[in-house]
């Protein structure tokens, strides 16, 4: 999340006809299957967290026009919706823990089927990333460690307070609101859900050294550390069925203040455990590099699907340069690739691909935080490609 600054305006302009990319091999816009999900392509839309929902955390129609509008993507992954109030990271992100959250998610869902769409949703614990400003809760952690940099609440950007030790009887108590809003999830319409334990939230925070000092079976060794991440991906496969669920990680970010520590003893440790459950839909790797060692090792110890999301330039994006970044990453093993920001300046992002079209740049970062179309919904597609919505 970043500090606000004053919106600006921008004219984007858009090519009348696609142009033709460099031709080369890929794979990227064949269709596939994932856990019995057919998929039009390998592109994935990656969660990505716009606040637009109400203050109480319930999708709204202009939500459901945002993402049909990108239901041109082989999957979407819908942003995090927290299971629970105390888990709150932001003013206006979604949440799914009650009957309103249920139906604001179902019209999401209805309007991506429609358009021919999939989706799976992200749930996330923000741990303390989090202020009694937004959700009116001491936030809940592994350890009482604060978020180093402040945070940003409807007052502004705020010191971070310093978050309370989940005990046994709350780390039980959030693992069930996980199946929880799994099941709600489900019951929504999605595919299936992702759960998030990358980017510096709650799961990220007990597998780092740094934010997880505790002395009990959650904390000190890579076998304790990674055993509420499997607590909660465990309930969530019993609650729909491991078919329907991926699991997000991050190793070695640094977001949020994170320092893993042991990165190279984490992930192996925690994909073998992954691999007990069953067979899950997907892992999906942040930022993965090809050559990184690390992404090497799950990609041959993982044997499923391999999302991978990869590194894109700062600035301006231009079709070639992110076609061969995943081309990159498809050549490394990963079966399907997560966009974020292109697929957000860009509805028609596949085509754009596809044809080697000119992309929308993002707009100003501010717009991506705040309510209402701008920067959201108003994106221009390709006259070729017809209107997104």
């Amino acid at each position: 999340m970043t500090t606000h600054a004053t919106p600006t305006t921008q004219t984007i302009t858009t090519p009348t006809t696609p142009t033709t990319r460099t031709s080369h091999p890929t794979h990227l816009f064949e269709p596939t299957d994932l856990a019995g999900i057919p998929l039009a392509n390998r592109l994935v839309m990656a969660p990505m967290t716009r606040n637009r929902a109400t203050a109480d955390g319930v999708p709204t129609p202009l939500m459901a026009t945002y993402y049909a509008q990108r239901a041109a993507a082989g999957l979407i992954v819908a942003e995090a919706a927290t299971p629970n109030a105390v888990g709150r990271t932001y003013p206006n992100i979604t949440a799914l823990h009650t009957d309103a959250h249920e139906a604001g998610w179902r019209q999401v869902t209805e309007a991506v089927r429609a358009r021919g769409g999939r989706m799976f949703l992200q749930l996330q614990h923000g741990g303390r990333v989090g202020h009694p400003d937004t959700s009116g809760l001491t936030p809940l952690a592994p350890s009482p460690v604060p978020l180093p940099d402040g945070i940003h609440t409807a007052a502004g950007h705020l010191p971070a307070p310093v978050p309370r030790e989940l005990t046994p009887d709350e780390i039980a108590a959030t693992v069930a609101d996980f199946a929880a809003a799994a099941r709600r999830a489900v019951a929504a319409g999605f595919e299936g859900v992702e759960v998030h334990s990358a980017n510096g939230y709650l799961l990220h925070q007990f597998l780092a050294g740094n934010t997880n000092r505790r002395t009990d079976a959650y904390g000190g060794p890579v076998a304790h550390r990674i055993r509420f991440t499997m607590e909660v991906v465990r309930a969530v496969a019993e609650a729909i069925g491991p078919e329907r669920v991926g699991v997000r990680l991050s190793p070695g970010l640094t977001v949020n203040g994170i320092e893993e520590g042991d990165t190279e003893a984490i992930y192996p440790a925690l994909v073998a455990e992954l691999r007990s459950v069953g067979p899950l839909a997907y892992l999906h790797v942040v930022y993965a590099n090809p050559s990184d060692p690390v992404f090497r090792a799950i990609r041959a110890a993982w044997p499923g699907t391999l999302i991978a999301n990869p590194v894109l330039p700062d600035g301006p994006l231009a079709a070639e340069p992110v076609h061969a970044a995943a081309d990159r990453l498809l050549a490394a093993g990963a079966d399907l690739i997560a966009l974020g920001r292109p697929f957000l300046a860009n509805p028609d992002l596949v085509t754009r691909l596809r044809t080697g079209a000119p992309l929308n740049p993002v707009r100003d970062a501010y717009l991506m935080y705040v309510g209402g179309p701008e920067g959201y919904t108003d994106y221009p597609t390709l006259p070729a490609a017809g209107a997104a919505g």
